[in-house]
């Protein structure tokens, strides 16, 4: 049996072409597995577990039905998504997982994240991050009108995209040192993570030992997963995953 790894999906209503790949791989390939991890940023933006949106009823009811089959489902909130509460995951079937979470494949000690803290040369990120993040700022949004938090949102999107076209390509990637303290901190020798867009398996070595770091693909262009199978690490494209 595998063990599955997704992030960056970005689902909207703007995208049905990635929805309904999103929803084939719950019901279908997804099903195969042990558990499936999606490592944040799922939905282009959540801005509340009341959103009624109907693309993400159908993306829970996905997860739920994936979920009820027998599949561990975890998921990490990512820079998008980070509002998903205990709401969402009753509605989902999914376990919530921390910004660091540990696992083990096939012995091997994993830590999984969705990746934005690993980029700490974003200092402009780093501190919008810290203030959205504060749990009493998010009780006053979530109490504000749904309506009042999609027209917040829509703009900070807007404002977002600016900001990245604005900014050096190497502060967008995570810090290596970050990534090592990551690893030593939690006495891992595999990380896992999304966010960038930049997938590919890193070897590296950290204090003699030899460590490895995936990062996964996104769902605008990429369609990516990653599969754990008999201590392999192996990426494929879903469109690829879901072949007969």
């Amino acid at each position: 049996m595998a063990t599955l790894f997704v992030s960056d999906l970005h689902l909207s209503a703007a995208r049905p072409d990635k929805l309904e790949l999103f929803r084939a791989f719950a019901a279908r390939a997804a099903t195969c597995a042990d558990a499936l991890y999606i490592l944040g940023d799922l939905f282009e933006v959540w801005i509340g577990d009341d959103d009624d949106d109907a693309t993400h009823r159908l993306v829970l009811e996905a997860l739920a039905a994936l979920s009820a089959s027998g599949v561990t489902v975890g998921f990490m909130p990512g820079n998008r998504d980070f509002l998903c509460g205990a709401a969402f995951a009753a509605r989902s079937g999914v376990n919530l997982l921390p910004d660091f979470a540990i696992i083990e494949l096939a012995g091997e000690r994993a830590v999984l994240t969705h990746g934005d803290l690993l980029c700490t040369q974003d200092l402009k990120y780093q501190r919008f991050r810290r203030i959205v993040r504060n749990p009493l700022l998010q009780r006053g949004f979530l109490a504000t009108p749904l309506g009042w938090r999609r027209r917040i949102a829509s703009g900070t999107q807007s404002r977002t995209r600016a900001s990245m076209a604005r900014k050096p390509e190497h502060i967008m990637d995570v810090e290596p040192a970050a990534v090592c303290t990551v690893l030593r901190e939690h006495d891992a020798t595999l990380l896992i993570h999304g966010h960038t867009h930049r997938p590919g398996l890193h070897e590296i070595v950290v204090d003699g030992q030899h460590c490895r770091r995936l990062v996964l693909g996104d769902w605008y262009e990429q369609d990516d997963v990653a599969i754990h199978a008999d201590g392999t690490l192996t990426r494929l494209r879903i469109a690829e995953f879901l072949a007969p």
